[in-house]
């Protein structure tokens, strides 16, 4: 028998498939019985689904190149952030200073950055990179600091009290300490990451899913926006699942939900 944490998830993907069936099912009913809304700008699924299948191997390429933008620019800043984020919470005189300077500069859209980046930047890809890098970084390197704040104190004073420093104390002490809240504002980038990723793509890139949709939206061709919207959406949920599966993975000691 599946346990209650167990039965609950298995409840919830069946909810989640019967609400995303009922929408589809909705839609169609509205679009191709119905033939309500604009046919333009809501083509129904007799069109949706052949420009899927028109549209296949634009997607995986569009797919390919979103990643090889998204995967090194969230990597790079899960590293900047969650070292900066040790850096700063473990001395507090660095952290009394900067706190001002990062509590003023983290409201800021990243999407401010794209005029100045394009300008700056040699290429559309290293300026996308800095997008992305600066969006990802602020709530990682925030929900860093919240977690080094939020250890006990008594664990640093244990941990000193068996001679442990440098980085035997960071690593198997604060790190593990903080690592909730490290996986908490990693989540929060993810998702920002996304954004800024479609926007960057529908000004300025030639390739990617953001590109698609914005291509295909200059040719009134709704058909395949919304395509794109669907794919998009499916591949958000599919890394999303997986990082939530490796977050349940690393933080085991902690309660499920």
């Amino acid at each position: 028998m599946l346990s209650d944490s167990g039965q609950s998830r298995y409840f919830g993907l069946l909810s989640c498939l019967a609400i995303v069936t009922l929408l589809f099912g909705a839609y169609g009913l509205i679009t191709d019985v119905l033939r309500w809304p604009n046919a333009l700008l809501f083509p129904g699924w007799k069109k949706i689904i052949p420009a899927f299948e028109v549209s296949a191997k634009q997607l995986v390429d569009g797919l390919l190149s979103s990643l090889s933008l998204l995967v090194p620019a969230v990597a790079l800043s899960i590293l900047v952030g969650v070292g900066a984020g040790l850096f700063i919470g473990l001395r507090p005189k660095v952290e009394a200073v900067l706190t001002p300077f990062i509590r003023a500069v983290n409201p800021l859209p990243s999407t401010m950055l794209i005029p100045y980046a394009i300008a700056v930047m040699p290429t559309f890809w290293s300026s996308s990179f800095i997008i992305i890098f600066v969006g990802v970084l602020w709530p990682v390197l925030i929900n860093t600091l919240h977690g080094v704040a939020m250890l006990e104190p008594r664990w640093i004073d244990n941990a000193r009290c068996l001679n442990l420093k440098g980085r035997q104390l960071v690593f198997k002490v604060v790190l593990p300490g903080a690592m909730p809240q490290v996986f908490a504002g990693i989540n929060a980038g993810l998702i920002r990451s996304f954004l800024l990723l479609t926007v960057a793509e529908m000004i300025g890139s030639k390739a990617g899913l953001g590109f698609f949709v914005q291509y295909y939206a200059d040719f009134a061709k709704y058909d395949r926006v919304i395509v794109g919207m669907i794919w998009l959406s499916f591949v958000v949920v599919v890394i999303m699942t997986m990082f939530d599966l490796l977050k349940k993975r690393i933080l085991y000691w902690t309660k499920k939900r």
